[in-house]
């Protein structure tokens, strides 16, 4: 489901629509992983503060974002510099459920927005969130998927997991004879591992 201008939005009923399993990997908390190790168990709600991304360089203080009038979901300021923005209405990072975390690709001037090099991302890559309670949610990539703004999943995207996960979600497909992107770059990471 998208607004007007194409940003995504959950469903009308919220993000809790019923269960969705997730491309790869698809673990309980607790139950071993393919590679024999256990996922941590969910942790309790704690707002996330912090998103750091090393693969890519990405370090960004995380503002809350909330619900526009027509339910599409809002998204961080367009100007330089704006952080990445953490959808008040997901779960906390690390709780259980798909936690959403939005930012732009460029700003409104050009430069490169906060999750400019997102699409370099690939599984097994670790995405950290700290967290107010001073604890970090340490998620890894397991998809990395693409899809047009007309076709937007929303249940793929928002609906519940089984365990906690992680969602960072920026546009992508620029077409410059419209100036628009026709596209989201959606980025899926499963918790496996508290600090």
């Amino acid at each position: 489901m998208q607004s007007s201008d194409g940003t995504p939005q959950p469903p009308a009923e919220g993000l809790r629509t019923g269960p969705v399993r997730a491309a790869g990997r698809a673990a309980e908390a607790g139950s071993p992983t393919a590679g024999g190790q256990k996922v941590p168990a969910v942790l309790a709600a704690s707002r996330p503060v912090a998103l750091t991304i090393g693969k890519i360089g990405l370090n960004s203080p995380i503002m809350r974002l909330g619900q526009r009038s027509d339910l599409s979901l809002e998204v961080p300021p367009g100007d330089a510099g704006a952080p990445a923005g953490w959808y008040v209405n997901s779960p906390t990072p690390g709780a259980r459920g798909p936690s959403v975390m939005l930012g732009h690709v460029n700003s409104i001037e050009g430069a490169p927005g906060v999750f400019a090099r997102l699409r370099e991302l690939a599984p097994g890559d670790a995405v950290r969130v700290e967290r107010e309670d001073g604890s970090s949610a340490v998620f890894e990539v397991f998809a990395v998927e693409k899809y047009a703004k007309d076709a937007f999943p929303a249940l793929r995207v928002y609906g519940n997991t089984n365990r906690a996960e992680l969602r960072l979600i920026t546009c992508d497909g620029y077409d410059p004879q419209t100036g628009k992107f026709d596209d989201n770059l959606v980025v899926y990471a499963a918790l496996t591992a508290r600090s």
